[in-house]
């Protein structure tokens, strides 16, 4: 089972929702304004352009944004924004990505929407809690974890105490609901480990400071792996400034932290 595989065969979802048009015209016409006697507001971009080196716009870009970002000059990427849709992430995963500041998070809400329909047998099978890939693999290695591999029986053991707790606290939770307890109140029986969908914002520097903490090989296997699909959003709509990062800029913690 791959990382982020769900037990009934779903996995998780990420969308770009909307995003800063030609986020790259953005990033250089702010860095162009900060070291421009004229005001960039009654230039054109190629006006603005004009003495950086490059026979193209697209070429000039690349040698601008190169150079700031060789240079530490993040403050312009800060202008360009953009809005990811996630879909079936763990509260444990959603506990991590919402410690960055300057994000913006929308979480759906377990106070008005309850999960008295889920049937627990659905549960015990992958459906609204995300099965941890330690939970099904014998071969996989977590940080922090006592021991290395181990054998079948240990991991269909794993397993069955994994999957037979999560259905027991999805039907306990219902039971409490029919009992006239609040969802807010109910929801506390819930594993951490239950699946919540959330709306995340952020500019281009704070995307390449969450990458350069949770797509970091330290970091847990599903926090990373939704920061790598973000990246790979973020690649196709910030294409220079994101090649960059990816080719000499990864792994290097903390340097683009506001």
């Amino acid at each position: 089972m791959l990382p982020g595989d769900r037990g009934n065969g779903m996995s998780m979802e990420v969308q770009l929702l909307e995003a800063t048009d030609d986020p790259e015209r953005v990033i250089c016409t702010a860095a162009r304004n900060d070291y421009m006697e004229s005001f960039v507001g009654d230039l054109s971009f190629e006006e603005a352009m004009s003495s950086i080196e490059g026979e193209t716009i697209e070429e000039k870009k690349r040698t601008l944004i190169g150079h700031l970002l060789d240079h530490g000059h993040f403050g312009p990427f800060e202008h360009p924004q953009a809005t990811f849709a996630i879909k079936g992430i763990s509260r444990s995963c959603m506990a991590q990505i919402t410690r960055h500041r300057h994000v913006s998070f929308d979480v759906r809400s377990m106070r008005y929407v309850s999960f008295d329909d889920v049937d627990p047998a659905d549960v015990a099978e992958g459906e609204l809690v995300v099965t941890p890939p330690s939970a099904t693999d014998p071969d996989w290695i977590g940080r922090n974890q006592r021991g290395g591999s181990v054998d079948e029986e240990t991991v269909e053991r794993r397993e069955e105490v994994f999957r037979e707790s999560v259905r027991r606290s999805v039907e306990e939770y219902q039971e409490l609901l029919d009992l006239g307890m609040p969802p807010e109140d109910a929801r506390f029986v819930l594993p951490i480990g239950t699946e919540v969908n959330m709306i995340m914002s952020m500019n281009a520097r704070m995307l390449m400071h969450v990458a350069d903490m949770r797509a970091a090989a330290d970091s847990q296997w599903e926090i990373r792996q939704m920061t790598e699909s973000v990246l790979d959003l973020a690649e196709e709509w910030c294409p220079i400034t994101f090649e960059h990062y990816d080719e000499h800029m990864r792994n290097r913690k903390n340097r683009l932290a506001p």
